[in-house]
């Protein structure tokens, strides 16, 4: 019961600031405010959804050991997406720097693509990295 009034907690503190956005037109500072809320609201759920989670009465569970190894794999998981989606987010703002600093030199000097694609890949290869460091922390449970 806990895990759906979150899921439904969180998925509100998504869509209200968005209908919010949406149907108002704000612009300027006010966009930041309410990005700002949306945000904060978001991860404070989140936040006290965690704890509340992992912090229940160990002895209900008849079992402390299995209620342990659960908890672990819950931050496991956890952890997994938090790996992935840094990475991903960091690769696709490295991939945008890199990939328009590389046309814009294609377009001077047509001889420097291999290099310039090198460069591309190098950012792309940050979210490889976090798989790969996705799969390890998974490969743990």
């Amino acid at each position: 019961m806990f895990i759906l009034i979150t899921s439904i907690a969180l998925i509100l503190s998504i869509i209200i600031p968005g209908a919010v956005f949406i149907l108002s037109g704000l612009s300027g500072n006010k966009v930041k405010t309410v990005l700002g809320i949306n945000i904060f609201s978001f991860f404070s759920i989140l936040i006290v959804a965690t704890i509340v989670l992992f912090s229940g009465d160990v002895s209900a569970s008849g079992n402390a050991a299995a209620a342990a190894d659960a908890a672990g794999n819950g931050l496991a998981y956890l952890a997994a997406a938090l790996v992935t989606g840094m990475a991903t987010i960091g690769a696709g703002i490295a991939v945008a720097a890199a990939s328009s600093a590389a046309l814009g030199a294609i377009s001077e000097d047509p001889k420097i693509m291999g290099k310039a694609l090198i460069f591309v890949a190098l950012a792309e290869g940050i979210a490889l990295y976090g798989l790969l460091v996705t799969f390890s922390i998974l490969n743990r449970i």
